[in-house]
C-alpha cells in the first residue's frame, strides 16, 4: 500500500489529507488550529494524531506540504504605468500564490520605499517598460530600494535592456536581487512564467524558513508551494485533464478563507458578443485574484467596510448587527458556528465575500456608440458560458446550504454589465482536497484528477 500525506498549513487551520495511490482515493482527513504563534509543528502533530486515530494509518511514503500560514506570501508590486506594467506585476504575484499588499507605479519616493521596508513584505516584484522601452523609471526605483537597504528578495522583471544595469545596482547595494524575463515584453502582452518560477523558488528556499514553517521540515519531505499556488495547480488540472483523463472544461473556483477570498477562473474569457473588442492587458487562461479585505475571520471587519451604511441599517432592523458579528469573528478566529443563528451569520458573510470578490474578478462590457454603429469594449474575462462553479473553504463546506453562497456568482439584473456565469452547474469540494491534489499532481497528476472526479461532487 503506497500512502501519501498532504498537508495544508493554513492561516487558520492545518489540514491533513491521506491518499492511497494504489486505490487512487482518499483514506481520510483531519485538521487542527494552526499554532503559528508558537510552533506550527504542534498543530501539525495534533492533526496527525487525529488522522491516525480515525484511519489507523501512520506510515507514509511521502509527506508534502503547502502553506499560507503567517499571512501567506506577502508581496509588493512596482511598475511603470498603473494600468499596464503594475497590473502585469500584480498578476504575476497572484499567479505565484502571493498576496499583493502594496502597489506602486512610476518613480518611487523614499517614503513609499520605506513603507515597503517596514511593511512585513516577503518579496518585491520590480517591473516597468517594454523591452527596449523606458529604462529611467526602473533604474530609479532599483536605486531607491538600494538606498534604504531593503533586505527582502527583489525580483526584477522589467525592460530587458536594463538587466545589466539593474544587476550592477543589486551588487552595488548588496541587494538580494533576482533577474528574470520581462513580464510585459510588448505592449499588452504578458509573459509571467519566468517571474512566477523565480518567486516559487524564493518561497521554497527563503520564505518557508522565515515563516517558522522550517520547524516541521524534519518531519516531512518538503514544503512545495504556497497554498493558493497548489489550489491553482489543481484547478488547472481539473479543467484541462491529463492524458486519457478528460477535464471538466472551463471552470470557476471560489475559495473563502478566514483571511482572504480567492477566485480562480480557468477559462479563456475571450469576447463572445459580436462587435466586441478586448480592452487592456490580455487575460491569462488560469487567473487568480485574492481579496485580502474579505474573509470569514481575520478579515471579517473588511466586509463591513465594503457595505453602505444603509445596508448595515437594514440588517440591523432584521436583528443582525453585522459590525458586532464581524468584530466577534475577528477576535475569535477559531470560532465554529454552534447555533443556527451563528451559521446564518456565517452564511451571510460568505455570500457577501463571494459577491464582492467576484465583481472584482469578472470582466465587464461597455457599450460605445460610433458613426459605424454600436461597438462593445470588454475589460477582463467573459465568464458567462463557464460550465462549472466549484466551492471550497470552511464556510461553504460546512454550511447546510452551500448553493445559497455560491449562487452569488451568477448573472443577475443588478449586475448586468458584469460578464458573470449564466447557467453553470455547482460542485462542492466537500473533503477540502484541492490544495492536497495540487501537491499530489506534482508527481502523480493522473491519480490527482481521478481523485478529484470521485470526490468533488455536484450540489443537489
Amino acid at each position: 500500500m503506497t500512502n501519501y500525506l498532504l498537508v495544508d498549513i493554513g492561516s487558520t487551520y492545518t489540514k491533513l489529507t491521506a491518499v492511497n495511490l494504489d486505490r487512487a482515493d482518499i483514506i481520510g482527513s483531519a485538521q487542527h488550529y494552526t499554532t503559528v504563534e508558537t510552533d506550527v509543528r504542534i498543530g501539525y502533530e495534533k492533526a496527525l494524531k487525529l488522522l491516525t486515530e480515525k484511519t489507523g494509518v501512520s506510515d507514509f511514503k511521502k509527506i508534502y506540504a503547502c502553506s499560507s500560514a503567517a499571512g501567506g506570501l506577502k508581496m509588493a508590486a512596482i511598475g511603470l504605468v498603473e494600468e499596464l506594467t503594475v497590473e502585469a506585476a500584480k498578476r504575476v504575484c497572484l499567479g505565484a500564490g502571493g498576496k499583493v499588499d502594496l502597489v506602486y507605479s512610476h518613480q518611487l519616493t523614499k517614503k513609499e520605499a520605506l513603507k515597503i521596508k517596514n511593511g512585513n513584505i516577503d518579496i518585491v516584484l520590480l517591473a516597468g517598460g517594454t523591452d527596449g522601452g523606458n529604462s529611467e523609471c526602473v533604474l530609479h526605483n532599483a536605486k531607491i530600494l538600494g538606498e534604504i537597504g531593503l533586505s527582502v528578495p527583489i525580483v526584477y522583471a522589467g525592460n530587458k535592456s536594463c538587466q545589466d544595469e539593474i544587476s550592477n545596482i543589486f551588487k552595488e547595494y548588496k541587494l538580494n536581487g533576482w533577474i528574470c524575463d520581462n513580464v510585459m515584453p510588448r505592449l499588452n502582452q504578458l509573459q509571467i512564467n519566468s517571474a512566477r518560477d523565480v518567486i516559487k523558488n524564493i518561497f521554497l528556499n527563503n520564505i518557508v524558513s522565515a515563516k517558522g514553517i522550517k520547524q516541521i521540515e524534519a518531519d516531512i519531505d518538503g514544503v512545495l508551494l504556497p497554498t493558493p499556488g497548489a489550489v491553482l495547480k489543481a484547478a488547472e488540472l481539473f479543467s484541462k485533464g491529463y492524458l486519457h483523463e478528460a477535464g471538466l472544461g472551463e471552470i470557476v473556483l471560489v475559495d473563502i478563507g478566514g483571511a482572504t477570498t480567492d477566485i480562480y477562473s480557468i477559462a479563456s474569457g475571450n469576447p463572445k458578443t459580436p462587435n466586441a473588442f478586448q480592452r487592456g492587458l490580455e487575460e491569462p487562461f488560469a487567473k487568480r485574484t485574492v481579496e485580502g479585505d474579505l474573509g470569514m475571520r481575520y478579515s471579517a471587519p473588511g466586509i463591513i467596510k465594503n457595505l453602505e451604511e444603509q445596508e448595515l441599517l437594514l440588517y440591523k432592523e432584521r436583528g443582525i448587527d453585522l459590525k458586532k458579528e464581524a468584530d466577534t469573528r475577528f477576535k475569535f478566529a477559531a470560532m465554529i458556528p454552534n447555533t443556527e443563528k451563528e451559521a446564518e451569520i456565517d452564511r451571510l458573510f460568505g455570500s457577501l465575500c463571494v459577491d464582492i470578490a467576484f465583481s472584482r474578478h469578472v470582466g465587464f462590457m461597455e457599450t460605445i456608440y460610433t458613426p459605424l454603429g454600436v461597438m462593445y469594449y470588454q475589460s477582463g474575462k467573459d465568464l458567462s458560458d463557464v460550465r462549472y462553479v466549484i466551492g471550497t473553504g470552511g464556510v461553504i463546506i460546512r454550511d447546510q446550504e452551500p448553493l445559497s453562497i455560491l449562487e452569488k456568482v451568477l448573472a443577475r439584473p443588478e449586475k448586468a454589465m458584469e460578464l458573470r456565469p449564466k447557467e453553470p452547474e455547482f460542485l462542492l469540494d466537500q473533503n477540502y482536497i484541492l490544495s492536497a491534489m495540487g501537491l499530489l499532481s506534482i508527481e502523480h497528476p493522473e491519480i490527482a484528477i481521478r481523485i478529484m472526479k470521485k470526490r468533488i461532487r455536484k450540489i443537489l
